[in-house]
Parts: structure tokens; C-alpha cells; sequence
């Protein structure tokens, strides 16, 4: 059987974070190394432990996806991140989000073929 590659789950919501986590785990690809609900909680968990993909909602408190993003990237150039966001009414951030070097976008409400979908491409 092939590896899992981990991901580390950004935001703020427990519920979307715990739904997101059930699809990846299910899938048996995924492995679930973290989760923080917050740009500040990801930051430190993603330098502690540098997962395979980051897995980032772009509306949170204390420091929003798009600047975690940008940070992250900082840290480490290559850093695979796929935004998450709700269908309605961000399109402005999501393109703010691939400019600043997110690897794919998401949206909620899950499409859990879908997630798994945009995940395994990359």
C-alpha cells in the first residue's frame, strides 16, 4: 500500500475541521497530523511538524488564510497549501489566494469526491 501523506487542517470552525479530517482519514491516504483554528495555531504547528498539504480556510480570526498563507511560504517556498472557502461571496480572496501561492482551492460545503479529487492531484 502506498504511504498516507499528512495535512494539517486550518480553521476556525471545529465542525468544517472535523468533517474535512473524516474524509481525509477515510480515504486511507490521508493522515491527519494536525489541526489549528487559527493563522496563529497553523503557523506553529506547521513549523513543528512541516506536513505534505495544508488544508486552510481563507475567513478566520487573528491572522486571515491569505496571510497565513504568504507566511508560510515564507518559511518554506514549496509549501503545498489548498484554500478553503465558502461558494459565496469570496472571489476576491480566492484570487488573492492562488496569487499569493496557493496550490488549489476548495469549497464548502465539502464534496468529498471532490476534495480527495483536488488533493490527490497535486
Amino acid at each position: 500500500m502506498a504511504e498516507t501523506r499528512t495535512v494539517l487542517v486550518v480553521d476556525d470552525s471545529g465542525t468544517t475541521a472535523k468533517q474535512l479530517s473524516k474524509i481525509l482519514e477515510a480515504s486511507g491516504r490521508y493522515t491527519v497530523i494536525g489541526r489549528a483554528a487559527d493563522g496563529l495555531e497553523a503557523l506553529k504547528a506547521f513549523q513543528a511538524s512541516p506536513p505534505d498539504l495544508v488544508c486552510m480556510d481563507v475567513l478566520m480570526p487573528n491572522l486571515d488564510g491569505v496571510q497565513t498563507l504568504r507566511m508560510m511560504r515564507q518559511i518554506c517556498p514549496e509549501a503545498r497549501v489548498v484554500m478553503i472557502s465558502s461558494v459565496g461571496g469570496v472571489a476576491d480572496k480566492l484570487a488573492e489566494c492562488l496569487k499569493a501561492g496557493a496550490t488549489n482551492v476548495i469549497s464548502k460545503p465539502f464534496d468529498p469526491e471532490n476534495v480527495l479529487k483536488v488533493l490527490d492531484s497535486i
